[in-house]
């Protein structure tokens, strides 16, 4: 079966660029692989936005445990110890390490401004936006006539949505602090927190950027050295793990923070903080997610793959609007409607007449 390419998107759209074949087959039956892609995507959403919601400013320290866990898991299962000596030479990878490294950092940043998780979502949905642009500008490339038309969708649905959360920011500043008896205090309130978000905005829209450059170099380290998945995850992810020394008092304080919170029992005596469990469980289930990806597509066809991440996505927004009751307004809901249209139509899970080329074997008119 020929290697598909996956999106994992997640909640970490850059990771899943590393995801890109698969070179082991499975035996799990694929309804099975497709259940525990729901189960372990969907519970790391939730997991994540019981971390943030508790505390926003503790991304650095997520990033940091997952980067660890998925290094001491390719430190076992893929570089045995560093005996197995890489298929790309390591000078190809420190590039592409910076890319990954200063995206998990704006990613981290924007957390702290109050963007919401489902506006991240779909923020995110726009990544092929960027990856369209600098493959025109840069590399030149020649797209159909759907890739066209699905990011100007796409672009259509993150403005609303970012228009809509505007809004609900204004009124959430209004909501949260007492109003100022003084006009232009109160619009100096309201105009800072703005500032704050659209800053949070900002950075979304540089990580997409980041993304999209990333992956023209991943591309061209590809072509000549050949897809290695599994070692890229590995060495994209242990590599940066010295840049967190800059990090080192931000992470050191939030697990200060993680300590102090309140301890749940687990048995046998042993109590746990409550922060740590939540950061277990979205580790855990962080790995449930890609590795059910990855047996996906060694059973099923690239669109199956696509589309069931695509509606995975897509429940993951729904889990996250009405379980934690994110406000969602109606532009927000047509702003998504034209996101995912525009990803569907991109992904070609659906075949247009007159905006893609013809199938093989089927005869243009």
């Amino acid at each position: 079966m020929e290697p598909a390419e996956v999106d994992l998107t997640d909640d970490d759209s850059s990771r899943s660029r590393y995801l890109l074949t698969i070179s082991t087959c499975s035996t799990m039956n694929p309804t099975v692989a497709i259940a525990f892609v729901f189960i372990g995507c969907c519970s790391n959403m939730i997991f994540l936005e019981y971390l943030i919601s508790a505390i926003p400013t503790c991304g650095n320290l997520i990033t940091f445990s997952q980067f660890l866990f998925i290094s001491c898991e390719g430190l076992i299962t893929t570089s045995k110890f560093f005996t197995v000596p890489p298929k790309i030479p390591i000078r190809s990878y420190l590039v592409m390490v910076a890319y990954f490294f200063l995206v998990q950092v704006a990613n981290n940043a924007s957390y702290m401004f109050r963007v919401s998780i489902p506006l991240q979502m779909i923020f995110r949905a726009g990544s092929m936006i960027p990856s369209l642009l600098l493959g025109v500008l840069i590399l030149k490339k020649k797209y159909s006539k759907a890739k066209y038309v699905s990011v100007m969708l796409v672009t259509m649905g993150i403005a609303m949505c970012t228009i809509a959360s505007a809004n609900q920011e204004v009124k959430h500043v209004h909501d949260d602090k007492e109003p100022s008896k003084d006009p232009e205090t109160e619009a100096q309130n309201v105009f800072n927190d703005l500032l704050l978000w659209t800053l949070g905005i900002l950075m979304l829209t540089v990580a997409l950027f980041l993304t999209a450059g990333m992956g023209i170099i991943q591309e061209k380290t590809y072509t000549q050295f050949g897809k290695h998945p599994k070692e890229s995850l590995f060495y994209n992810h242990f590599l940066p793990l010295p840049g967190f020394i800059f990090l080192a008092s931000d992470i050191s304080h939030h697990v200060s923070l993680f300590n102090q919170t309140t301890p749940v029992s687990v048995g046998l005596g042993f109590s746990i903080p409550q922060m740590w469990l939540f950061l277990i469980g979205n580790l855990l289930t962080q790995y449930i997610c890609i590795r059910s990806v990855f047996i996906l597509t060694t059973e099923c066809s690239a669109l199956s793959v696509t589309l069931v991440v695509t509606l995975r996505k897509f429940v993951s927004l729904i889990l996250s609007i009405f379980y934690f009751h994110n406000p969602f307004t109606h532009l927000h809901w047509i702003g998504t409607s034209l996101t995912f249209v525009g990803v569907i139509l991109f992904t070609e899970m659906v075949h247009v007449p007159g905006l893609m080329p013809p199938k093989k074997g089927v005869k243009a008119d």
